[in-house]
């Protein structure tokens, strides 16, 4: 027959660390049967209440508060962009206030409450230090207001149309009906070109006529197309420029103000007309064009030049 297995002693030192444990727990027991709890929960049931009151009451008047600054904003006809961001401040500026009612009701104090929301906040700006820089820019958008929604500008190499200045980044649509989000950070660092900031913009037109034209026949025909177009303003009057002796020709630019609404328009239909007067007048627009010189030497002693004149189609 098998002998039985040996177990392991048990050390003294077993018996000793579980009745201290258990001792532990008794007391912890009594210590428990000992607390009011009637008292507890009156005390703390009541800072609870008043805690959710004070943030639901205060909740309720920042948003009414926001509300009635944006509608008082909008009758004073504020800009939109800086009534939603003023709205906005004003409601998570009293969001931030409630809050920190509510926990001293709790009996948080106000002193520790900040340095916590300190500390948070540094460590917060640490972390989101571009989402805080695009933060900025956005204030400073829409407290300088270099543009407006509905402006035509070029951004950062971009163009378009201003659909929304939001905290963090800008919104524009462009001719063909693309959406570009730039942000913030990357507006206020870049050169802004607004197009349609002033009613009147000035068109510069230049034309290349050739050598051998009359040049006030060319700068009458110019003016005249410019008295035509009824999009052409007439105060200040048109008028044009000898710019450059270029290569092939001789370059006038017709100068003629126009509302920012017509600029498109009136362009196409400046060009279009200065290019039907100049034909019915018989002056051209010359084509780039070069000289080539060929020389034959052994024919005479100095060689022989002959002279063509090459049209330049743009080609290699």
């Amino acid at each position: 027959m098998a002998a039985p297995p040996v177990l392991p002693a048990v050390p003294p030192a077993l018996p000793v660390a579980a009745d201290e444990a258990l001792g532990l727990l008794d007391q912890l027991r009594q210590q428990l049967q000992q607390l009011d709890w009637l008292g507890l929960a009156a005390q703390w049931g009541l800072r609870l209440l008043a805690a959710v009151l004070v943030f639901a009451v205060g909740l309720w008047l920042s948003r009414k508060l926001s509300r009635m600054l944006e509608n008082a904003l909008r009758r004073a006809n504020v800009d939109l962009m800086l009534c939603s961001f003023l709205r906005n401040i004003t409601y998570f500026g009293g969001l931030i206030v409630v809050t920190v009612a509510a926990l001293t009701q709790i009996g948080i104090p106000p002193a520790s409450l900040l340095a916590v929301l300190g500390a948070a906040g540094l460590a917060i700006a640490l972390a989101l230090r571009d989402s805080l820089s695009n933060l900025a820019s956005g204030v400073m958008l829409i407290l300088l207001r270099p543009f407006k929604a509905g402006d035509y500008v070029q951004i950062a190499g971009q163009e378009g149309t201003i659909e929304q200045v939001q905290v963090f980044q800008t919104r524009l649509r462009t001719i063909d009906n693309r959406i570009i989000v730039l942000p913030n950070s990357q507006i206020t660092s870049a050169p802004i070109i607004n197009f349609t900031a002033m009613p009147r913009r000035r068109l510069d037109l230049t034309v290349g006529v050739d050598y051998d034209d009359d040049l006030t026949e060319a700068r009458a025909a110019l003016l005249a197309v410019a008295a035509a177009s009824p999009r052409v303003l007439k105060d200040p009057a048109a008028d044009v420029l000898l710019t450059s002796l270029a290569g092939s020709s001789v370059n006038l630019m017709l100068r003629a103000w126009v509302n920012t609404t017509d600029v498109v328009g009136a362009r196409s239909e400046l060009l279009e007309g200065i290019h039907t007067e100049l034909r019915r007048r018989g002056l051209s627009i010359p084509y780039p064009q070069r000289d080539l010189h060929i020389y034959h030497h052994g024919e005479t002693p100095g060689g022989k030049v002959s002279k063509r004149e090459l049209i330049d189609d743009g080609g290699p």
